[in-house]
């Protein structure tokens, strides 16, 4: 199974373009399962219901109920900005949490959760967008507080670990992302231990989904970082829902086009027992 996260990078630069270099990538990926941040929504159209209709997925997505400073940033009002799931196969539930933002900026930020109706069983898929500042990191750690308990809460009831994917705005040894995880510090939730899924890359790729070299990220003056993320819940029976492997793609122009500031993250995750398992 194709795990992919992606912050799109909401209207900016030329995003007609992009959008097409966005769908032109994920037709050639053929993910199973996809977390998007930064969708936009302008009243007529959804970029991911967009992608869905050329994809042949389902859809679904939650905006922000702060999108002012987004429009500021555009000169353009009545666009919304949110995050979505495409899906292989139907959704089930769906649930959003706001995610707290005392002491730092309040952009709206959320975690949305479905169950997909995959074959053989349920799967608990998560997407996420964390506040960006450098130094909000104490404002990220309430945030992975309070998005783990969601997990815990809505995890449950399958075989199949539970998938977390977004743009958590944070580098891997961050006490935020230390503490998402719950197995480099204590777990938010007792026994919770959700894992990297980039701790199964070859350390020689390319890791850094903030990237100087893609020209947009490079406007921003920042120092390149891995800063988007899968996380994994412990393997199920047999070893269902281990990492097979993990990559960076979208990560350079399509037809002269960089489809986002943000490269993606791609895992392969097993759906079948391996053949030592229990």
């Amino acid at each position: 199974m194709r795990v992919l996260t992606w912050n799109v990078w909401w209207r900016f630069g030329p995003w007609q373009a992009r959008r097409q270099a966005i769908a032109d990538t994920l037709e050639r990926l053929d993910c199973d399962l996809i977390g998007l941040q930064e969708v936009w929504d302008d009243g007529q159209e959804n970029l991911a219901g967009w992608l869905a209709d050329r994809l042949g997925m389902h859809w679904t997505w939650a905006a922000s109920d702060r999108p002012g400073r987004w429009h500021k940033r555009l000169g353009e009002d009545g666009i919304d900005v949110g995050d979505a799931v495409l899906t292989r196969w139907p959704i089930g539930d769906r649930a959003t949490l706001r995610l707290p933002t005392a002491g730092g900026r309040d952009d709206g930020h959320q975690a949305l959760h479905v169950r997909v109706d995959a074959p053989g069983h349920p799967i608990a898929f998560f997407t996420t967008h964390l506040n960006s500042a450098l130094h909000e990191s104490a404002v990220r750690c309430a945030q992975v507080t309070a998005l783990a308990r969601f997990v815990a809460e809505h995890g449950k009831h399958t075989p199949f670990p539970v998938v977390l994917t977004g743009d958590y705005n944070a580098l891997p040894d961050s006490d935020e992302i230390r503490l998402l995880g719950g197995y480099k510090t204590a777990p938010v939730v007792p026994g919770q231990a959700l894992m990297d899924a980039w701790e199964y890359a070859d350390p020689s790729a390319p890791g850094d989904t903030w990237d100087r070299a893609n020209p947009y990220a490079a406007r921003v003056h920042e120092p390149s970082g891995r800063i988007d993320y899968i996380h994994v819940g412990a393997a199920g029976p047999g070893g269902i829902g281990r990492v097979l492997s993990v990559r960076r793609v979208g990560d350079g122009p399509v037809n002269g086009v960089w489809p986002s500031d943000h490269a993606a993250v791609l895992a392969e995750l097993a759906t079948r027992p391996d053949d030592g398992g229990t």
